[in-house]
């Protein structure tokens, strides 16, 4: 996936290169409401960055995001693009616009599952505040207690579950273990398992592979 800058008139009348998120956290006040870096993908904030009047330049393999000057000009970038080679990055596009669709796809998992988490398991009750739990592993996508007072950790994923996601969840639950001192329990949801992963759980006794469906239900529109 390519790299995102953003491209500013710098002091001295030169543009000046910064990775976008980064740029967009200390610079929140200069961009437009709603974009959060935080829990937005580099392709959203891009999106909105561009409905507000910014341009875009595709290279092999970056995505620049260029500011209008104070008079809303973009003559200081000029002679920096016509010395980058571009191209039609069509497949870095559509790839771009599939992990938008996958994150933001595992957040209604996520929204879904905390308004009804006893739908999982009977007895869960979560106590992540309502919010992914930071830990020395990373971040955990819900966290519960079950009956037996065990920690719960949940990991969602959109699309199959690739074999990386058994040592990820591992770590998630050995990080809680060590920090909360208490048992831990591991469930990875998603829309399917290869055989690698289903042999590398059988594994580990204190954790769950379960695939998520939609249901749908129809009403008649009178």
């Amino acid at each position: 996936m390519a790299a995102h800058y953003v491209i500013i008139k710098g002091k001295t009348g030169k543009p000046s290169q910064f990775r976008l998120k980064q740029w967009v956290r200390e610079n929140i006040a200069f961009v437009p409401q709603g974009i959060n870096p935080d829990i937005q993908t580099s392709h959203v904030v891009r999106e909105q960055l561009i409905n507000n009047g910014w341009r875009m330049k595709i290279t092999n393999n970056e995505v620049l995001l260029i500011k209008p000057d104070e008079n809303g000009h973009f003559n200081y970038i000029e002679e920096l693009l016509t010395d980058i080679e571009t191209e039609e990055e069509t497949d870095t596009i559509e790839t771009e616009q599939a992990i938008e669709i996958t994150f933001s796809l595992e957040k209604d998992l996520q929204a879904a599952l905390r308004r009804n988490i006893n739908s999982l398991e009977q007895g869960l009750t979560i106590i992540d505040g309502g919010k992914e739990r930071n830990t020395l592993a990373g971040r955990i996508d819900i966290t519960a207690k079950d009956n037996d007072n065990n920690t719960v950790i949940i990991e969602l994923k959109a699309v199959d579950a690739k074999p990386e996601v058994i040592a990820q969840v591992l770590a998630y639950m050995e990080a809680v273990r060590a920090e909360d001192n208490t048992e831990v329990r591991g469930i990875i949801i998603a829309s399917g398992f290869s055989d690698r992963v289903k042999l590398a759980a059988r594994q580990v006794t204190n954790l769950e592979l379960l695939i998520y469906s939609f249901q749908f239900n129809y009403n008649l529109v009178e």
